[in-house]
């Protein structure tokens, strides 16, 4: 069955829309009410090109969020459980957003342009609300709005060299979540080594959404030869590469030490932040459940889009919430939340699948 989304104000096209759709765009998801992405020739193919050569992603959904003014590092450390006092303004840091529980609200890049200026380039949630809540109610001196950019993200092993042609050499400097601001034309943009993918890239933070299209047609003609092709986030790359998907694989019933983001949560007694009780609390108990990379065994499966139970002896311990077969690793890949005591690597557990039970070994570590 072959459905189509409804476009209307509510779901936003982005300054890309007019290249992603001339490119043959098959599936789109909504992200953060705007159009995201999803399939361009299959999953597989998509996969391969994105593994072989270069792949340029618009992700302008990842949304940013600005904090400006006097209290703008005052309310990003009340945000997130990570210490960011020893960053730097050229760099880039992956933050767990908490609650007042310690349980997780996002799970962000937080980029620094100075000590009264951020961005927070967020998942998919209303998290503008509750940082505007924050501000608001701790009568902080801040603005805390939506400024009008959208990333791009360049990715893939020729991901380098095409981003040397069109921004210059300097790219090459440009440390893993660190950045520098550089001009394409008359315009400068904050680039990035970061990206949701494993393959090595760039993100591209457009600022202005007259600059989309130029850009979007720059980087085509310059990598002709690198056999560029628009790309979006794929399912199979990042379950092999263990990235998390905030709103499948976690949301706001679990805590950062259950989706095994540990070391970006050691809060110090002096910072002020939201939640540090609870996480505090957490860190010297341990976590009841957490995640774990597992592989199901037999023939291909469907892509989950709902939870499989996991189980031992007839007892629910988990659940895998996102799986696909990887062509690469000839076994169904997946990302499970279970439960203590079932997390060891070589546990064997029961999944229950749309085709029936299958054996879900833990594994290791991610695949890639």
């Amino acid at each position: 069955m072959v459905y189509t989304i409804s476009h209307s104000r509510r779901v936003r096209a982005t300054p890309f829309t007019a290249g992603v759709e001339a490119a043959g765009v098959s599936a789109y998801t909504v992200y953060n009410r705007m159009l995201l992405p999803t399939v361009f020739d299959s999953v597989e193919s998509d996969y391969r090109h994105l593994k072989e050569h270069v792949q340029v992603w618009d992700v302008s959904v990842e949304r940013q969020i600005e904090l400006n003014g006097p209290d703008a590092s005052h309310l990003m450390q009340l945000l997130t459980p990570r210490d960011l006092r020893k960053m730097q303004s050229d760099q880039c840091y992956y933050v767990p957003i908490t609650d007042e529980d310690g349980k997780m609200l996002n799970d962000p890049v937080a980029i620094k342009h100075s000590d009264t200026r951020w961005w927070v380039s967020i998942a998919d949630s209303d998290l503008l609300l509750w940082i505007k809540g924050l501000a608001v109610g701790r009568g902080l001196d801040v603005r805390v709005f939506e400024p009008d950019v959208s990333p791009l993200a360049i990715q893939g092993p020729k991901a380098e060299t095409l981003m040397a042609r069109v921004f210059g050499p300097q790219v090459r400097d440009i440390g893993f979540f660190r950045y520098k601001r550089l001009f394409f034309g008359k315009s400068a943009f904050i680039v990035a080594r970061s990206g949701y993918s494993k393959q090595g890239g760039f993100e591209i933070y457009v600022e202005g959404a007259e600059n989309g299209m130029p850009l979007w047609n720059a980087l085509f003609d310059a990598g002709q030869d690198l056999h560029v092709r628009p790309g979006c986030p794929n399912l199979i790359e990042r379950i092999e590469g263990g990235l998390l998907s905030y709103g499948n694989d976690m949301n706001m019933e679990n805590s950062p030490l259950e989706c095994g983001l540990s070391k970006f949560c050691k809060p110090a007694d002096d910072i002020d932040h939201i939640g540090f009780g609870a996480i505090s609390r957490e860190r010297n108990t341990g976590p009841l459940r957490q995640i774990r990379a597992i592989a199901v065994q037999g023939a291909p499966l469907q892509p989950a889009r709902a939870a499989w139970p996991l189980m031992k002896d007839g007892q629910r311990v988990g659940q895998i919430t996102s799986a696909t077969w990887s062509p690469d690793f000839s076994t169904n890949v997946a990302i499970g939340m279970v439960d203590a005591g079932h997390w060891e690597a070589g546990t064997v557990l029961i999944v229950e699948t749309p085709e029936g039970p299958r054996e879900a070994i833990i594994e290791e570590k991610f695949w890639i």
